[in-house]
């Protein structure tokens, strides 16, 4: 018997605030940049790449190219990303890797 898989589209979830936090906090907890970059993106795109734009001032070519997998924004822009869903960053002690 075979298995239909389909394709899941995180996007359609995150739809709180809540959710957005869970989400982006288990792609930072990898420590992986490329997969946080990507999280960011698929959080921005279920904002809307335009809205997140017109939020940040940041051109949204910027912004599909910064948060791709491959893409590697700076400090400055994901700061500016993140306060404009109403986030902030934060460190706790204890999470990091040894």
């Amino acid at each position: 018997m075979t298995e239909k898989l389909f394709k899941f589209d995180p996007e359609e979830y995150l739809n709180t605030p809540e959710a957005i936090e869970i989400f982006l906090n288990d792609a930072f907890e990898t420590g992986d940049p490329s997969y946080m970059a990507k999280a960011l993106g698929v959080v921005a795109r279920a904002k809307g790449m335009t809205a997140v734009a017109s939020d940040t001032g940041l051109a949204r070519e910027q912004l599909y190219s910064g948060l791709s997998e491959n893409g590697n924004p700076t400090l400055k822009t994901i700061i500016k990303i993140i306060q404009s869903w109403g986030l902030g960053l934060r460190v706790n002690a204890g999470t990091g890797r040894a």
